[in-house]
């Protein structure tokens, strides 16, 4: 199967493409090899490539940055996925198209489903939730949103990464407590949706995260734990909890944003986060 991979520099492209079973040709291409914002550029790249899925991984994912770059949030978020739309359509391809929990406001008390009302509260959501509904207004017959959580690897930019190079400092770590969410490893993520493109029923809107629930306090005191135990931090770390009003942040965040992945039960159960996590770890040089 002939697969276009957008965003193939991001944690979850570099996931994918590590993934990338042997039946997949795989063409991965990142911001500098395709422009999402280019509805021309995604409409020759298709073309001349003809790939039988899309998975479009390419993302603005500067939560705060976006709320001073509302245009350019909207444009790889939301005008993006439906160039990537218009174009999978043209060709006959699937979409897989990945989105966010950070559509829905948090004020649930229970796991959101898909079906559930979304209410962003900030730009980087609202341009999120934008390319969802392109996306499925355009390519409704063969695409696939795929909302997460809270997605980290032992690469690039992520809570994961920042936390270790703290601790590592010897720094008191200071962690929100009161923001809910599920822990998500790039590679189960990349794991998730290989499994879905060889479901060709799959289509419509998914949730996909690991098992279990945290606040980020307690993912910050697994990663110590965690990191410590695995030899990547040479002495203990100190983590305090703190209230997401002692956080200096332009933008609003859901206190409470786990996912309901049942819709997607067929590709089998997934594993705890912090399980992942300790996978994760182990893939890191030791202190």
């Amino acid at each position: 199967m002939r697969v276009l991979l957008t965003g193939a520099g991001g944690q979850v492209g570099r996931a994918l493409a590590l993934l990338a079973p042997d039946a997949v040709r795989l063409q991965p291409l990142t911001h500098a090899q395709l422009d999402v914002t280019s509805a021309e550029a995604v409409a020759r790249t298709v073309a001349e490539l003809r790939p039988e899925a899309i998975i479009n991984a390419a993302a603005y994912t500067a939560v705060e940055r976006a709320e001073d770059e509302p245009e350019r949030a909207q444009a790889v978020n939301g005008a993006g996925p439906a160039h990537l739309a218009r174009a999978a359509r043209a060709a006959g391809a699937r979409l897989v198209h990945i989105s966010t929990d950070f559509v829905f406001d948090g004020a649930a008390s229970v796991p959101y489903t898909p079906q559930a009302p979304t209410h962003p509260l900030n730009v980087y959501g609202r341009s999120k939730r934008a390319g969802e509904e392109q996306v499925l207004a355009l390519w409704p017959e063969r695409s696939l949103v795929l909302r997460t959580s809270w997605v980290y690897a032992p690469w690039g930019a992520n809570f994961l990464q920042t936390m270790l190079r703290l601790m590592r400092a010897g720094q008191t770590v200071r962690v929100v407590a009161d923001q809910v969410g599920t822990p998500t490893s790039a590679r189960s993520l990349a794991a998730a949706i290989w499994k879905i493109l060889a479901r060709p029923e799959l289509s419509g809107l998914h949730h996909w995260s690991d098992a279990g629930v945290a606040s980020w306090y307690d993912f910050a005191v697994a990663i110590a734990e965690e990191a410590r135990r695995g030899g990547l931090l040479e002495q203990e770390a100190s983590v305090t909890p703190i209230r997401s009003a002692e956080y200096p942040s332009r933008a609003r965040r859901p206190p409470y944003s786990v996912l309901d992945t049942h819709s997607l039960a067929a590709l089998g159960a997934p594993r705890h986060w912090r399980a992942e996590l300790t996978d994760v770890l182990r893939e890191l040089p030791r202190a």
